[in-house]
């Protein structure tokens, strides 16, 4: 049983009846309970995926309508609701929360017959970029398990690279869905913002995350944004797509494109490997009939500062109702007035969530706000400017996704600058809703380097037959575990 196949060719598997979803199934747990011992990409295991790839297998032999996915094995990050399932966002805080109801993302994936085989690994409420800073200890990169699988999406990217399941959901924030991809060498995607429902999805910076797929191809990827895009009634910022069929003309190339390449992500601290293979990239785009040529962005600096004070100040927000009343661990209040309790309560939060939840109390405060938050969001309505001006000249915009390659466990975790300095190429899509791509690219000395493709809003479509022609060029060896 091949564990490596794509998700198009596991539908097309099992619709003529090479496979059965039982036994692919079977044979996917088989291999979860043999790699996670090095892994861990898994915080919950769903047991029950063999009962669903039955009925499935059922359904199919007497003639049922069977959705979409034809019980392909997805994992979902564990800040995404699944009913009646735990979502801890890997947090004591949170560690026997049930979900109560569906994602939009869920209920979709539901009722095309995908089947979820368990909630992965990630940094608290999505914090960090290295997964890290997860209360459950971190995911591990399959390509070297000394080295980190980047996040905050780690177990996401983890179990896709790992072949644990086909393709997984998680979340980008300034870069979590992309960073991990590049670290793990899978595709990972960020969509332009409000094209996926984040109904379900526990809060972290609302104004700029979103929920995307991680696949082993581009098309698989599409074929994901089939299923979970559109707008949706209990998500106001969702926008209509007019039922955009990301699948189609997807091989219809990138002759006679214009693409710019962001001077600022290839400045200074970028790894000598990561330029090269970025400079191969380009000639790789120009011998498909791009033309390439430079663009500076000079607001781009400025991003990082930006992201992490506006991300930080709704962190703030968003996470002030965990103050063990409304959501928590048992905990007695005797012996306690309000606010000792409420602080005594938060003992259970990580460093990195303490961190960004103090700055966020501080950054927006009176006196301080016009000094912090109110320039950080001066320079995301700039930035978007830039951005949008850019798309007057440029059909698309390159750059590595992350400057570095997958450093190793415990290397940065005590120097918060140079963590956050990883995000330096992936938060611009963020900060200006724009979709981007990272694509699979090179592998130096065993560890995987991803390249970033970002188009301009709702022009997803452009991007993914873009990323898909850049994905043909390339033949990577696979991952041994």
């Amino acid at each position: 049983m091949n564990l490596k196949i794509s998700a198009l060719q596991f539908v097309e598997d099992v619709k003529t009846g090479n496979i059965s979803v039982e036994d692919f199934i079977g044979k996917t747990m088989e291999h979860i309970d043999k790699v996670e011992p090095k892994l861990h990409a898994f915080l919950e295991i769903n047991r029950n995926s063999l009962d669903d790839a039955r009925t499935i297998d059922k359904k199919i032999k007497s003639g049922e309508k069977v959705g979409s996915c034809f019980g392909m094995p997805i994992s979902i990050k564990d800040n995404i609701c699944i009913k009646n399932s735990k979502t801890t966002c890997a947090s004591k805080m949170l560690e026997n929360f049930v979900a109560p109801y569906d994602a939009t993302v869920i209920k979709k994936l539901k009722e095309q017959d995908a089947i979820f085989v368990g909630k992965v690994n990630l940094d608290e409420f999505a914090m960090g970029l290295s997964t890290e800073f997860s209360a459950y200890g971190p995911s591990k990169n399959p390509w070297n398990t000394e080295h980190v699988p980047g996040g905050s999406s780690g177990g996401s990217a983890v179990s896709v690279s790992a072949f644990e399941c086909i393709a997984s959901l998680g979340s980008d924030t300034g870069g979590s869905v992309r960073n991990p991809a590049s670290f793990c060498s899978v595709v990972g995607y960020k969509p332009t913002y409000g094209l996926i429902s984040r109904y379900g999805l526990i809060s972290y910076a609302n104004s700029i995350e979103q929920i995307g797929p991680l696949t082993r191809t581009v098309k698989d990827t599409a074929f994901l944004l089939n299923i979970i895009s559109g707008i949706d009634s209990n998500d106001n910022t969702t926008i209509d797509n007019k039922n955009e069929d990301y699948l189609s003309q997807i091989d219809e190339g990138i002759e006679g494109k214009k693409i710019g390449i962001i001077k600022e992500m290839m400045g200074e601290g970028i790894d000598k490997s990561v330029l090269s293979a970025t400079n191969e990239a380009i000639s790789k785009l120009e011998s498909l009939g791009a033309k390439c040529e430079e663009v500076s962005l000079d607001m781009v600096k400025y991003s990082v500062a930006a992201y992490y004070t506006i991300t930080a100040t709704e962190a703030g927000s968003n996470l002030a109702r965990y103050d063990n009343l409304r959501y928590g661990y048992e905990f007695p209040v005797e012996g306690f007035e309000f606010n000792s309790y409420i602080t005594k309560s938060r003992k259970n939060l990580g460093p990195e969530v303490t961190r960004r939840m103090i700055i966020g109390g501080f950054v927006p405060s009176a006196g301080h706000a016009g000094k912090y938050f109110l320039k950080a969001l001066k320079v995301k309505s700039k930035l978007t400017k830039q951005i949008n001006d850019a798309f007057t000249k440029f059909d698309l915009l390159m750059s590595p996704t992350v400057p570095i390659l997958p450093f190793k466990l415990g290397e940065k975790i005590n120097d918060p600058v140079a963590l956050f300095l990883v995000d330096v190429n992936t938060v611009t899509a963020n900060l200006t809703g724009k979709p981007a791509i990272s694509i699979p690219f090179s592998i130096s000395n065993g560890l995987p380097i991803g390249i970033q493709l970002m188009a301009n809003s709702m022009q997803d479509k452009a991007l993914l037959q873009a990323a898909h022609a850049l994905e043909s060029t390339v033949k990577l060896p696979e991952v041994q575990i």
